[in-house]
């Protein structure tokens, strides 16, 4: 029959009348001639009380010994399950990830897989036994024996690259909810079930919170073209399966140590539109992005940058061939925008015949310093950026088009890129389920926060040291906005650039950063702790006008201001207010239309 890797995670095992649940499914997969590895994550919340049992020993533990503590968890859930599955009858055996030989970094906590050697895995297969893994951990080398663990959503990644290794039919990960939902049932309880997602999807939703599916499980996934099933652990639903392109041929040696870029993509048919000093309050976005809307204009990137006293400014670009008709609509809402307000309120450039140029692979989640090699490999290289938008797998940026086939030499030289520059177009279209909405799910994240550096000199390499800076004390950021206009400030040319973060990073980012502030001759470093990011996600969006502005409709309609905006083709994010996020996430997810006809039940 099939090769499976079925994962459980800790609600799934969290007791032992759910281990023995658990067991049945397992025996019954393999009654039916199917040969199984099964990942098992620690019970219910025992990770979580063996971090409190080592606060309470040490304010300050080490990694090494969190590792050994930590990974004691899943040994207890790996040696109840093959209990549970003798006593049905069925030959089973428990592997530690030492046992296995499953080998990592030599990075405590936060350790990335390198190699699953097949041999123990396959013979004990052969024998006819379930082998049962724990998830979360690894050694370091065979020599030394450090065990390692992997960091959140561990057992996730051993799972899917257990599959990988083994070349597996599927990968199931059963889970407490039905499969993928278009939004988080605990806020929307009639979410609706997918019953496919694109892996570009999966990867967004995945690392914008969606706590289903960790990012680096995904990543491996598409990597490897490892087919991937989430269902729930207390019914026979077919759940939702995660669709993958056809993987490029890869060593399964240095398993998640992959290439971190897989393509550089171009786009010299652009345009840029911008609407400078907009008045900074509900609505805005909506009202220009609804009437391009209804003009039936494809924009591309859009970006709001933060704002100054009560005004933002907004840019997008779109197509040489209709910037005049965009620049016709901008105008006239510009008109409506002026009434009662200062001359130079409203203001609009247009710069025709730019480039889009961008960076894309699953490989960056997770992995600080891509987006700040790539800004350094274009100012080493004399090429200003103008626009910058990125995403979780994508950085994207406007350069001057005569400096484009540069761009692309010196970025495919800096990722080890030898293929043509491509379009993310055909393939993020290719294998999409089929949906009457061009957004697929929604989700927001509290756990943000918002650095603003003000008045940076504006000179090329700028962005990339301030990001490299970042990246070299381990601090991953995600949404990254530069302003639209240069000011003077102290008669120097200035822009402010602006990003948003892991709130539990910002602190050290903000002394980081107001430390060199001198020496960089930036004026100020603003911290915003109280924010929430909402975004929709959706492969379905590409080509489809307006879907942007509905989404800002949603929000102006709640009389919600969106502080920052950034695009790329299967993803607009936007900044509100923390205390108005789960509003601004309900409203839009009725926008579009994504309820069920059930309510979710998520176990406790």
């Amino acid at each position: 029959m099939a090769l499976i890797v079925q994962k459980f995670g800790g609600t799934s095992v969290g007791s032992v009348e759910r281990i023995k649940a658990v067991a049945q499914r397992v025996f019954k997969a393999a009654k039916a001639g199917n040969s199984l590895v099964v990942v098992v994550s620690a019970m219910g919340k025992t990770t979580d009380a063996l971090v409190q049992l080592a606060r309470e020993i040490s304010a300050h533990p080490s990694q090494r010994e969190m590792d050994m503590l930590l990974s004691t968890g899943e040994q207890v859930s790996i040696a109840l399950l093959s209990m549970a599955l003798q006593d049905l009858g069925q030959p089973a055996i428990s592997l530690t990830g030492a046992q296995v030989g499953i080998i990592t970094e030599a990075k405590h906590s936060r350790a990335r897989i390198l190699e699953i050697p097949r041999d123990r895995l396959v013979g004990q297969l052969q024998e006819g036994k379930v082998v049962v893994v724990a998830g979360f951990q690894g050694i370091a080398s065979t020599e030394d024996l450090e065990i390692t663990t992997l960091g959140r959503g561990g057992s996730d990644t051993s799972a899917v690259a257990i599959a990988a290794a083994l070349g597996a039919d599927i990968c199931e990960i059963y889970t407490d909810v039905p499969g993928i939902l278009t939004t988080d049932p605990r806020i929307v309880p009639d979410a609706q079930l997918l019953s496919e997602i694109t892996s570009d999807e999966m990867l967004e939703l995945a690392s914008l919170g969606a706590k289903v599916l960790h990012p680096r499980a995904v990543e491996i996934a598409r990597n490897y073209g490892v087919t991937l099933v989430v269902r729930s652990s207390w019914t026979d639903e077919p759940g939702t399966k995660v669709i993958s392109p056809n993987p490029m041929p890869r060593n399964i040696e240095n398993l998640e140590l992959v290439r971190s870029v897989n393509a550089i993509e171009l786009d010299t048919d652009q345009g840029k539109v911008a609407l400078l000093r907009v008045p900074d309050k509900p609505g805005v976005a909506a009202s220009l992005f609804g009437e391009i809307g209804r003009q039936g204009l494809d924009v591309d990137l859009i970006v709001q940058s933060i704002h100054e006293g009560n005004s933002n400014d907004i840019a997008f670009t779109a197509s040489n061939n209709s910037l005049k008709q965009a620049e016709a609509t901008v105008q006239a809402i510009a008109a409506t925008l002026r009434v009662g307000a200062a001359a130079n309120e409203a203001e609009i450039t247009l710069e025709p015949d730019i480039a889009k140029i961008g960076i894309r692979g699953a490989g960056m989640i997770g992995r600080p310093g891509i987006a700040a090699q790539m800004f350094a490999a274009l100012a080493d290289a004399g090429i200003n950026i103008n626009l910058i938008s990125t995403s979780e797998i994508k950085v994207s940026c406007t350069i001057d088009i005569k400096d484009c086939d540069r761009a692309v030499e010196v970025l495919s030289k800096t990722f080890g890129i030898e293929s043509s520059p491509v379009s993310l177009s055909a393939e993020a279209t290719a294998g999409t389920a089929i949906s009457s909405s061009p957004v697929r799910g929604v989700a927001l994240d509290k756990n943000q926060a918002r650095l603003a550096i003000l008045h940076i000199p504006d000179r090329p390499g700028t962005a990339a040291k301030i990001f490299g800076m970042l990246a070299a004390k381990n601090i991953s950021v995600d949404m990254i906005i530069q302003s639209e206009r240069s000011r003077l400030f102290q008669d120097v040319a200035t822009r402010d650039i602006a990003f948003t973060l892991r709130r539990s990073d910002a602190q050290e980012a903000r002394k980081v950063l107001t430390d060199l502030a001198s020496e960089f001759e930036w004026s100020e470093v603003a911290l915003d702790e109280a924010i929430a990011k909402i975004s929709i996600v959706g492969s379905g969006m590409i080509n489809q006008p307006g879907v942007a502005a509905r989404m800002f409709q949603a929000l102006a309609e709640r009389q919600i201001n969106i502080q920052m905006i950034a695009t790329s083709e299967i993803k607009v994010s936007c900044v509100v207010r923390e205390d108005q996020g789960t509003e601004a996430l309900q409203a839009i997810h009725a926008t579009f239309g994504l309820a069920g006809d059930k309510k979710i039940e998520v176990p406790t």
